[in-house]
C-alpha cells in the first residue's frame, strides 16, 4: 500500500502530466514598447564577489540596474542596512546604485572593509546583487632579522627559506643576489611553489654569491627584499676556480654520491584538494647526487596530454581548468644511477556551485502558466534556496498561483499584480551562486512595430520576405491576407514565420498586391499593410564582345538592356575596373559605347553595368589595339585568325614557402590577340598525371606569382587563349616541391547524429588532397554535453567519422574538430550542435475525432503528446488513413494506406484531411513521429464521406458506321462518388466557328450507348457526356464526331459540298500531325490562341492527295457484273493463244529475216535448223548467268518479269510454266510495248 508520501508523489506526477505551460513571451527591444512596458528591476552591472581595492585610491562599489519605473537603490553592509546619508565620505551616483567612498578629508580605507549587497527596487519587485566582500590590499614589511651564514657540505642538499610576509593578495616571490642579479635556476637549483630555494646538491661555486628572496606586491607595485643569505660550502679538498667545468663540476675532487630523496613534499604520500575549473599544481623536488630526474605518472590511466604541462624542469605538474576526471593518484618518481624514490599525491576535485539551468526572466499574460527552473551542481551538492524580492519564500505572502517544488517554481493562471523578482541562491562550503529572474505579468493589446504601408519591390522568380513585427500580451495570433480577401496565407509557396514574416518562395506577377497582416488576441487586434510589386529582371540582352581595332579606327561596344519599364536604370561603363571618364572623344548612348580614333591607351577590358534600385547586371569585353594596316597588305593579313601557338621556355624563379614566380615566352597569336593565359599544374603525390587548372591571367602578362599549397611536388604548363580558342599546352616546367605546414583548412560538413538511441555519430568531410599540407593527416574531435559546461572529450582519428557510445537518448552535444599533421595542428572549427540517437516515442495522440466531414475533406482534432515523450526531434503527427469500402454497392476499392503529416505544437492541434473519395467509408489512426521512429497508434476512427459528383465516364467512343448514323458508347465512371441516377448528353452542330443549338438527352444509369441519325452526311457534332448523382453532374467527357471512312467534302467547284471548319487542340511543342483530313480537298490552315482568338497566325493553303471516289457502290450493279464476266472470257482466250505462241519459241527451221546475212556466230543444229538471234535476243533473260561473250547482262525484257520472281521454268518441249503477274517496275516507268501487249493482266490494271 502507498503511504501518505506515496500518494503525494503520485498526485504530483499526475499534476505535472496534466499541466501545460505557455511559451514565455519575448519582449522586443523596440523603444515604443519599452517606453510603455512596466518591468521589474534587473541588475546589469556589479562588482566582483571578492573585491580587493588599492588603499591609495577611492573605493568604488558598482551596482547598476534597469527597470520601468526606474529603480531606486539601497545597500546592506555585513547584513545590516547601510545608511549612506550619515557618512559624509560615502556618496551614491545619480540614477545608479554605485557607491563612491572618498578619503580626501581623512579616514582609513580599512574601516570600510566588510560584506556589501545592493538592492534595486521599483513598484514591481526587488533585485539583489551578489554579496561583495570588500578588502583593502596590504603590503606588510619584511620582519627584520639577522641571518647567520649557512654552512653546508659540498654535495649535500640545501633549502633556503623565503617566508614572505602575508599580503593581500599574496605577493609574487623570486630570488636575486644583493647586486639585483637573478639567481640562475636549472635542474639542480630551483624555486619551489612556496617560494623557497631548493638545491638538489650544493657545489663549491654556489658560495660565490649571496641569495636574497624578493616579494612583489601587485597592487602597490612595490618590491621588498629579505636580508640575503651567505652560503659557505665545506669541501674535503681544496677548491680551485680554474678546475671547474660543466662535465666535471667538482674539479676532479671526490664527492660522495647519494641516492634520491624528496625535499618537497615529505613522506611517501600526501593529499591535495583543488576546485573545479581552477589550476592544479603538484610539486616534487628531489635531492641527490647526481641530480635526480623527475618523472610523473597517474595510476589507472594516462596523463591527459592536452591539459598537462610540466614546468620548473619537470619538477612541477600543471593542469589548467581542472575537472572531476582529473581526480586520482598522481605519482612522481625521482631517480639517478644509484636508485629511485616515489611519492604519491592523492588529488581530490571539489566544486563550488556551477549552473546547469540558470533561471531566466519570465513574461506571462494573465491566466497563463509558466515556471522558473534553478538547477546547479557542485561538490558537495549545493543547497538551493528561493527568495522573492530578497525575502525567503517561506516568509513571503502566500500566493495560490505559485508552487515551489525544489529547484522549480510553478506558476498557474497568473494574475495582474503578481509580478516580482525571484532570487535563486545555490551554495555549498566552497562558494555560492545568486541569480535574479523576474516574473512580469503583462497585458498589452496587439501592436504593430514596423513602418506603416511599406512598399516592397522584388524581381520576378526571386524569394522575398514581407516583415510584420508585432507584439502583444497574450501573444497575438498573426495571419496574412492578400488584397483583403480569402483565408490566411500559409502553405504552398507561402510560409509564415513565428516572428510574423511572410515568405513568398518564388514571386510571380500574380503575386502583386496589398498584403495585410492581422494580429488578434482577446485584448483586441492590430493590422498593417505591405504593398508588393513584382518587377521584371534587369538584364543585358546584347552584351559587348571581344574585338580588335586598328589604331585610328572606331570601336563600338554594344550594351542593350531590357528591364522593367517602371524601374529607372542607370548604365555605367568602366575600363579595367575603373570609372570611365566620358570626355570629348568617347560617346555613350542608351545601347552602346563608341570609341573613335582608337589608340594604344584605349586597350583594356570594358565593362557595362546596368543598375536599378533592386538589381543589376554586368558584362565585359576586351579591346585589343592593332598597328596600322600596311598600304600593301601581305598575303598573311588576309588569312583568317587561328588558335595561338603554345608558350615556350617556362622558367621558375623566386621560390618561397607557398609561392613561386613562373615566366614564359608567348607563342605566335595568329592574327588574334591572346586574351588570357591558363596556368595548369600536375603533382605526383596524390593524382599523378592529371593536369588541373590553377589560375588564369590577362593576356598581356608573361610573368606571374603562383600561390601554392604546402607539401606538393608541382610542375606547370601554360595554355594561351584568344578569340578562336585555346592553344596546345606548353611543355611542362621543372618540378618544384613546397615544404610542409600545419593544415590551413577546417574540415567541412561537421555534424552529429545518432544512428542508435545510445550513440552519436560525428562525421565530417575529409580534407582534399591539396589541403593536407603534410603527411600523417588526422583529426582531433571534441565533444561535450551542451549547456552543462562539462569538460571537452577528445579523440584523434584518421577516419572521417567517430561514434560516441553510451549516450543518453536525444540530447544536444557541442562538437568541434581540428585537422593536424606531422607539422602541427590546424585551426579549430566553430562549435556546432549535434544530437545523440532517437528512440521510439512512448506516447500516442489521444481523443482523435472528426468535427466536419463533407465529400472530399474532413476536419480532425486530437490531443497532443508531451514533447518529452517523443524521445527525439518532433517531426510531425502522422495520420494513417485508408478507404475501407465504398457505399456504392458492388464497387471494389483499394485499401492501400495513405499518410498525411501535421506539424503543430499548440495545445489544441487540428488539421484538414483532403483528397478523400466521396461516398466512402474510411478508417484512420494517428501516431507521433520523430526523424527515425513512430510512436504507438491512437484510437482508430471510422467516418464516411458525403455523396459527391461522379468522375468522367471511363471511356466515350463515337463511331460513324454509315453515312447517316453516329453510334455513341460509354462506360460507367471509375469512381461514381455516389449512386448514379442518370447520364446527361449535350451536343450541338459544329460548322467552323459557328456553333449550333445545344440539344440534351438524358439516359437511365444502366444505358451506355446511343445512336444519332444525321440530317446531313457532312454534319459535324460536338458531344458533352457526364454522369449525375443527386448532388449534381460530374466531370464532362467531350468528343467530336469523326469523318466517315473514304468521305470527301467536295469543294465549291464541284457544286456538291460545303466548307467546314475543323479545330484541332494543340497541347505539345511543334511539329504536330493533323489527321482525319479528306483526300483531294483544299484546306486553309491557321494557328490561333484558344484563350484569345485575336492572336492568330497567317492562313496557309494546301491540298491533300486525291483518292478513289466511292460515292456509288458500282460493285452491286448488274451491268458491271456482266462487263466483268465478258472481260474475263476474253482474257482466258488471250491466255490460251499466248501459251500456244510461246510453246514454239526459241528454235525455227527458217529465219524470218531472209534478206539479212547470217551472223558469224550463228550455229547449225543437227536437224538443219539454226539458233535464231536478234539484237534483242542477245540480251539474256533476267536472272540468267552469262551471255555468249561471257559477260553478265541484264535483260530489258524477260518472261521472268511475268513470273513470281526469277523462278520461271520450262517443260520438256520448251513451253513456259508459271503464272503471269503485273510487271511492276518497268511498266510504271518505261511502258515497254512488246510485253504489255501480250499481258492481259496489264489491261485490267489500266481499266482500274
Amino acid at each position: 500500500m502507498l503511504g501518505q508520501d506515496g500518494h503525494a508523489v503520485l498526485a504530483l506526477v499526475l499534476m505535472l502530466l496534466l499541466w501545460r505551460e505557455a511559451a514565455p513571451i519575448e519582449v522586443p527591444q523596440d523603444p515604443k514598447i519599452l517606453q510603455d512596458l512596466k518591468q521589474p528591476p534587473t541588475i546589469v552591472k556589479q562588482s566582483v564577489k571578492d573585491y580587493i581595492v588599492d588603499p591609495r585610491d577611492n573605493i568604488i562599489i558598482e551596482c547598476e540596474a534597469k527597470g520601468n519605473p526606474v529603480p531606486t537603490f539601497s545597500w546592506r553592509r555585513n547584513g545590516k542596512f547601510f545608511n549612506i546619508g550619515k557618512d559624509p565620505r560615502v556618496t551614491m551616483r545619480k540614477r545608479s546604485g554605485t557607491l563612491e567612498i572618498g578619503f580626501r578629508s581623512g579616514g582609513r580605507p580599512e574601516d570600510y572593509e566588510g560584506e556589501y549587497q545592493c538592492f534595486a527596487t521599483n513598484d514591481l519587485g526587488v533585485a539583489l546583487s551578489n554579496k561583495i566582500l570588500l578588502r583593502v590590499s596590504k603590503a606588510p614589511l619584511w620582519p627584520k632579522e639577522v641571518l647567520e651564514p649557512v654552512m653546508v657540505t659540498e654535495g649535500s642538499p640545501l633549502v633556503l627559506p623565503c617566508n614572505p610576509p602575508p599580503g593581500l593578495p599574496p605577493p609574487y616571490t623570486f630570488w636575486m643576489n644583493s647586486g639585483m642579479v637573478p639567481i640562475p635556476q636549472d635542474k639542480r637549483v630551483s624555486m619551489g611553489l612556496n617560494g623557497d630555494l631548493y638545491f638538489s646538491n650544493v657545489l663549491a661555486k654556489d658560495a660565490h654569491t649571496d641569495y636574497s628572496c624578493n616579494a612583489r606586491f601587485p597592487f602597490t607595485h612595490t618590491i621588498q627584499q629579505k636580508n640575503p643569505f651567505t652560503l659557505r660550502v665545506q669541501t674535503k679538498e681544496l677548491y680551485n676556480d680554474t678546475s671547474y667545468n660543466a662535465t666535471d663540476p667538482y674539479g676532479g675532487r671526490k664527492v660522495a654520491e647519494s641516492t634520491p630523496n624528496f625535499l618537497s613534499p615529505s613522506g611517501s604520500e600526501s593529499t591535495k584538494m583543488v576546485l573545479r575549473d581552477e589550476k592544479l599544481l603538484l610539486e616534487c623536488i628531489a635531492a641527490g647526487l647526481p641530480t635526480p630526474t623527475v618523472k610523473w605518472f597517474k595510476k589507472g590511466g594516462d596523463l591527459p596530454a592536452r591539459k598537462v604541462k610540466f614546468e620548473n624542469y619537470n619538477k612541477t605538474l600543471k593542469i589548467i581548468n581542472v575537472s572531476e576526471e582529473d581526480a586520482g593518484e598522481y605519482v612522481c618518481m625521482a631517480n639517478n644511477h644509484l636508485g629511485s624514490i616515489r611519492h604519491s599525491i592523492f588529488v581530490q576535485v571539489k566544486a563550488a556551485p556551477y549552473w546547469l539551468d540558470k533561471p531566466t526572466n519570465l513574461v506571462l499574460a494573465p491566466d497563463e502558466n509558466g515556471r522558473l527552473v534553478c538547477r546547479a551542481n557542485g561538490n558537495p551538492k549545493p543547497n538551493i534556496q528561493w527568495l522573492i524580492n530578497g525575502q525567503p519564500v517561506e516568509s513571503s505572502p502566500p500566493n495560490p498561483s505559485r508552487q515551489e517544488l525544489g529547484d522549480t517554481i510553478i506558476f498557474r493562471s497568473v494574475q495582474m499584480g503578481s509580478s516580482a523578482v525571484y532570487q535563486c541562491n545555490a551554495s555549498n562550503q566552497h562558494g555560492y551562486l545568486l541569480a535574479n529572474a523576474f516574473v512580469s505579468v503583462l497585458d498589452m493589446p496587439p501592436r504593430m512595430l514596423g513602418p506603416k504601408n511599406q512598399l516592397i519591390k522584388v524581381i520576378e522568380n526571386n524569394r522575398t520576405f514581407l516583415d510584420c513585427p508585432f507584439f502583444g500580451s497574450p501573444l497575438p495570433e498573426l495571419r496574412w491576407f492578400k488584397n483583403g480577401q480569402g483565408s490566411g496565407l500559409d502553405g504552398g509557396q507561402y510560409r509564415v514565420y513565428i516572428n510574423g514574416t511572410l515568405e513568398i518562395k518564388r514571386a510571380r506577377a500574380e503575386d502583386e498586391g496589398t498584403y495585410t497582416c492581422l494580429a488578434n488576441s482577446i485584448l483586441g487586434s492590430a493590422e498593417n499593410q505591405v504593398r508588393l510589386e513584382v518587377k521584371e529582371p534587369t538584364r543585358i540582352v546584347r552584351a559587348p564582345e571581344h574585338q580588335s581595332a586598328i589604331r585610328g579606327s572606331t570601336a563600338r561596344f554594344n550594351c542593350k538592356v531590357k528591364s522593367d519599364p517602371t524601374l529607372p536604370i542607370t548604365v555605367t561603363w568602366t575600363k579595367d575596373d575603373k570609372p570611365l571618364n566620358m570626355g570629348w572623344r568617347l560617346r555613350k548612348d542608351e545601347e552602346s559605347l563608341t570609341i573613335p580614333n582608337v589608340n594604344e591607351g584605349d586597350e583594356g577590358t570594358y565593362s557595362c553595368t546596368v543598375k536599378s534600385e533592386i538589381d543589376q547586371d554586368s558584362a565585359s569585353a576586351r579591346l585589343t589595339v592593332l598597328e596600322e594596316a600596311s598600304l600593301n597588305p601581305s598575303v598573311s593579313s588576309a588569312l583568317p585568325p587561328d588558335r595561338p601557338d603554345p608558350p615556350i621556355d617556362l622558367d621558375l624563379s623566386d621560390p618561397a614557402a607557398r609561392s613561386i614566380r613562373l615566366t614564359w615566352i608567348p607563342g605566335n597569336d595568329h592574327r588574334s590577340p591572346v586574351t588570357q593565359f591558363l596556368v595548369q599544374f600536375e603533382e605526383n603525390r596524390w593524382e599523378p598525371g592529371r593536369w588541373q587548372n590553377l589560375s588564369t591571367y590577362p593576356g598581356d602578362l608573361n610573368s606571374v606569382i603562383l600561390q601554392l599549397a604546402p607539401f606538393v611536388n608541382y610542375q606547370f604548363r601554360v595554355i594561351a587563349i584568344n578569340s578562336v580558342g585555346q592553344s596546345k599546352p606548353s611543355r611542362p616546367s621543372l618540378r618544384y616541391k613546397t615544404s610542409g605546414a600545419a593544415p590551413d583548412a577546417i574540415p567541412k560538413g561537421l555534424r552529429g547524429w545518432g544512428s542508435k538511441k545510445d550513440n552519436m555519430e560525428i562525421s565530417w568531410e575529409p580534407l582534399l588532397d591539396l589541403e593536407r599540407n603534410g603527411p600523417n593527416l588526422r583529426y582531433n574531435v571534441w565533444w561535450r554535453r551542451k549547456e552543462l559546461e562539462e569538460e571537452w572529450n577528445n579523440v584523434t582519428t584518421m577516419e572521417s567519422k567517430y561514434v560516441v557510445q553510451n549516450t543518453e537518448t536525444y540530447v544536444p552535444y557541442e562538437i568541434k574538430i581540428q585537422a593536424m599533421n606531422e607539422f602541427g595542428p590546424g585551426p579549430e572549427s566553430n562549435v556546432v550542435t549535434g544530437y545523440s540517437g532517437e528512440d521510439k516515442p512512448t506516447d500516442a495522440p489521444t481523443d482523435l475525432q472528426m468535427s466536419k466531414v463533407d465529400d472530399t475533406t474532413a476536419h480532425i482534432h486530437w490531443k497532443p503528446v508531451d514533447l518529452n515523450s517523443v524521445q527525439g526531434e518532433f517531426k510531425e503527427y502522422r495520420l494513417y488513413y485508408w478507404r475501407e469500402s465504398s457505399l456504392v454497392p458492388g464497387l471494389v476499392v483499394s485499401k492501400e494506406k495513405k499518410t498525411k503529416g501535421f506539424y503543430s505544437t499548440v495545445a489544441g492541434p487540428s488539421g484538414i484531411l483532403s483528397d478523400l473519395v466521396p461516398y466512402s467509408k474510411y478508417k484512420m489512426f494517428m501516431v507521433v513521429a520523430n526523424n527515425r521512429f513512430e510512436g504507438p497508434p491512437s484510437n482508430t476512427v471510422e467516418f464516411t464521406t458525403k455523396e459527391g459528383v461522379p468522375d468522367a465516364p471511363r471511356f466515350f467512343r463515337i463511331n460513324r458506321r454509315s453515312f447517316d448514323t453516329i453510334h455513341l458508347q460509354w462506360d460507367k465512371p471509375l469512381e461514381p462518388n455516389g449512386i448514379l441516377i442518370a447520364y446527361q448528353l449535350k451536343y450541338h452542330t459544329v460548322n467552323g466557328s459557328r456553333v449550333g443549338h445545344t440539344q440534351l438527352e438524358t439516359f437511365y444509369p444502366n444505358v451506355t450507348d446511343f445512336s444519332l441519325r444525321l440530317p446531313d452526311r457532312s454534319t459535324r457534332y460536338k458531344f458533352f457526356l457526364s454522369a449525375r448523382t443527386t448532388v449534381g453532374a460530374g466531370e464532362v467527357f467531350a468528343e467530336e464526331s469523326p469523318h466517315f471512312a473514304n468521305e470527301e467534302n467536295f469543294t465549291d467547284a464541284t457544286g456538291l459540298g460545303d466548307k467546314t471548319v475543323k479545330v484541332v487542340p494543340v497541347k505539345q511543342q511543334p511539329p504536330i500531325t493533323v489527321a482525319d483530313l479528306i483526300a483531294g480537298a483544299k484546306y486553309h490552315l491557321r494557328v490561333y490562341s484558344h484563350e484569345l482568338n485575336s492572336v492568330s497566325s497567317k492562313s496557309v493553303t494546301f491540298k491533300t492527295k486525291a483518292a478513289y471516289i466511292d460515292q456509288v457502290d458500282i460493285a452491286t450493279q448488274g451491268w458491271f457484273i456482266g462487263l466483268m464476266c465478258a472481260i474475263a472470257l476474253i482474257i482466258l482466250i488471250l491466255l490460251i493463244v499466248c501459251f500456244i505462241k510461246r510453246s514454239r519459241g526459241g528454235k525455227y527451221p527458217v529465219r524470218d529475216k531472209k534478206d539479212l546475212p547470217l551472223d558469224p556466230v550463228d550455229q547449225k543444229d543437227q536437224d538443219g535448223s539454226f539458233d535464231y538471234h536478234s539484237d534483242e535476243d542477245n540480251k539474256p533473260l533476267q536472272g540468267s548467268q552469262t551471255s555468249l561473250d561471257g559477260n553478265v547482262k541484264e535483260s530489258d525484257d524477260s518472261l521472268v518479269d511475268y513470273g513470281e520472281g526469277g523462278d520461271g521454268q520450262f517443260n520438256e518441249d520448251g513451253s513456259f510454266i508459271g503464272q503471269y503477274t503485273v510487271k511492276k517496275d518497268k511498266d510504271e516507268t518505261e511502258g515497254n510495248e512488246s510485253s504489255e501487249a501480250t499481258s492481259p493482266v496489264n489491261a485490267i490494271y489500266s481499266l482500274a
